[in-house]
């Protein structure tokens, strides 16, 4: 009985303290829906951790975000390690280059740095630390909110379109504009990217080696894959569209797949306009095309965005805590890439009920205790109304 004791009052005594060192519970939704985001081409990045401050220990932050996303699940198809994180405006220069050095190179959106990337059309990204400040542009997907016609123009005027989205505030669902989605699915000048996958096409600028040649009437190409030019950036293996000049030949086969101009997601294959042949191929990954005759070709270079398109549109999703709640609307716009800024969710949050936990334990210890010493009151005044007398009523000795 007494160690029975002993337990209830160390389980009372010790249960907040436990409790306090459980910061936050993750999203299962990762491990069971995130899987088929990740296979549509979705992006998993950093938004932040509950128990932790950008502005107080940004490499904390970084590190502890990157452990939980690698820790549950792939930043892409295209790469395991996550390259895309949320991070407030008020940072300094040295501490996004902290985070970076993390493994984070894309930091977003509008974070205030000299340095910037697409925050407008003519803002094309020259160096590494401009994507450091990723723009906002095209609102958001909130209805209400969201400007179609203001989307469209930014599309119209080409380069990176990055729109903000987010499914949920505290207990209120935020509902999204079917009008938006409309007008997107009809658009076939838009590639349909998230965060990394754009800044590992651009990143190819920055390295590359490629071999080709002709045998026979077959075009060989490959865009090698060298250690120099994966120790320069911390990239995603992603397929880059080049563009060859075939001179009037057509192609009859390859060991890439033909795809239209309408494929607005990345993708290996090839087409063919005219003269002018576009293959999008990884690195590593050697290719052939057979030509109807053997002619004198030249390989033109790469195109801005994938299969030659003149826009490119990302959707992220902010401060996602239930991918569930965040994603299932857009279960028929397939078409659709997210980079989904993934945090665990916080117990204040998720868990409304816990801080009353301890004080259950606590009462129930209490409770139990009272009744357990009652009962032992009970038990020596029936042993005492048992025990012989004498008839002086001096005890038996």
């Amino acid at each position: 009985m007494r160690m029975l004791v002993l337990a209830m009052l160390l389980s009372a005594t010790l249960a907040p303290s436990v409790l306090a060192d459980v910061k936050w519970e993750e999203d299962g939704w990762l491990a069971t829906i995130g899987l088929e985001h990740l296979d549509n081409g979705d992006e998993f990045g950093c938004y932040g951790m509950p128990n932790l401050e950008w502005k107080a220990d940004p490499g904390a932050v970084a590190l502890e975000c990157r452990n939980y996303i690698e820790d549950r699940i792939d930043a892409s198809k295209w790469g395991a390690q996550p390259l895309s994180t949320y991070t407030p405006s008020d940072l300094t220069a040295a501490q996004h280059t902290v985070i970076a050095n993390q493994g984070f190179t894309i930091h977003g959106d509008n974070t205030g740095q000299s340095s910037t990337a697409w925050h407008s059309s003519e803002n094309v990204p020259e160096s590494e630390y401009d994507w450091y400040d990723l723009g906002r542009r095209g609102g958001s997907l909130e209805k209400e909110i969201a400007d179609v016609d203001a989307l469209s123009a930014e599309l119209d005027a080409g380069g990176l379109v990055n729109m903000y989205w987010i499914g949920r505030i505290h207990d209120a669902t935020v509902r999204h504009d079917g009008d938006v989605l409309d007008m997107l699915s009809q658009r076939n000048d838009v590639w349909f990217t998230t965060w990394g996958e754009a800044y590992s096409y651009w990143s190819v600028h920055r390295c590359y080696e490629f071999d080709h040649q002709m045998n026979g009437s077959t075009l060989h190409f490959e865009h090698i894959d060298t250690i120099a030019c994966r120790s320069s950036t911390n990239a995603w293996n992603v397929p880059v569209t080049w563009i060859a000049d075939i001179s009037g030949s057509n192609v009859t086969g390859s060991n890439l797949i033909e795809i239209s101009t309408e494929e607005s997601n990345t993708m290996e294959g090839w087409r063919q306009e005219g003269d002018i042949l576009y293959f999008s191929v990884l690195m590593g990954h050697e290719i052939h095309f057979n030509l109807t005759e053997d002619v004198d070709y030249d390989i033109l270079g790469r195109t801005q965005f994938f299969n030659n398109k003149s826009a490119a549109l990302t959707v992220a999703g902010h401060s996602t805590t239930d991918l569930f709640l965040w994603s299932k609307r857009f279960d028929d716009n397939q078409f659709l890439r997210f980079t989904w800024l993934i945090s665990p969710r916080s117990l204040d949050e998720g868990i409304p009920w816990l801080p009353y936990a301890g004080v259950g334990v606590l009462l129930a210890s209490v409770s139990g205790i009272w009744l357990l010493l009652k009962k032992d009151s009970l038990d020596y005044s029936r042993a005492e109304e048992l025990m012989p007398v004498v008839a002086g009523g001096d005890d038996d000795e």
